[in-house]
């Protein structure tokens, strides 16, 4: 009678998992179908620069990070930073463009947004969006520190890669004389991106 007992208990806790399986299987589909940039399978893909110093993200939204070493006569190195927030995260190309431009301010009061260059090109079949600024930096430091930096003569890089599994984000700022020592560099990183 005691085995019947367990055996029946096993049975009602494997039926309780398959149903409970079954729900989350059901779920998970009609979130697909209505949102099918979750169900793309693959990553992006890319290749750092010779010179480029890999660092320890900082967060989990940082896919990669990297420091572009300093020239000569510049106090501090260039940092770039790869983002994905998730497949519906981060907003429109246009709002990061945007919102990048306006963290750069002119010495002489005019537009920001009337000197930025912005293009949009295609990597390897991937819509990447593109902004090119100098100016003063004033970003904040860090998310919600209402801290801000005060750059001077520096220069904003930087890009929205659109992938079948939602956009990444690349932000590439530092000063202006560093910024171009890396410019190929920068264009041979984005020519790099692949999704598969």
């Amino acid at each position: 009678m005691r085995t019947k007992i367990i055996s029946a208990g096993v049975l009602v806790a494997v039926l309780c998992i398959l149903w409970a399986g079954g729900n989350k299987g059901a779920t998970a589909v009609s979130t697909q179908q209505s949102n099918p940039s979750q169900s793309a399978s693959g990553d992006l893909h890319f290749k750092a620069p010779n010179g480029w110093t890999t660092e320890q993200t900082s967060s989990p939204m940082r896919v990669a990070q990297y420091k572009l070493p300093k020239v000569e006569g510049d106090k501090e190195d260039a940092s770039l930073v790869l983002y994905y927030f998730g497949a519906t995260q981060g907003g429109t190309s246009q709002a990061n463009i945007d919102r990048w431009i306006s963290q750069m301010q002119q010495p002489d009061g005019s537009s920001s947004k009337d000197k930025a260059k912005t293009e949009t090109i295609t990597v390897n079949g991937l819509k990447v969006a593109t902004v090119d600024v100098t100016g003063t930096y004033t970003a904040e430091m860090a998310p919600g520190s209402k801290t801000f930096h005060n750059d001077e003569n520096y220069r904003l890089r930087a890009a929205v890669v659109e992938t079948p599994k939602g956009n990444y984000f690349v932000k590439l700022s530092g000063p202006a004389k560093t910024i171009a020592r890396w410019d190929q560099s920068y264009t041979d990183y984005l020519k790099s991106f692949e999704f598969k």
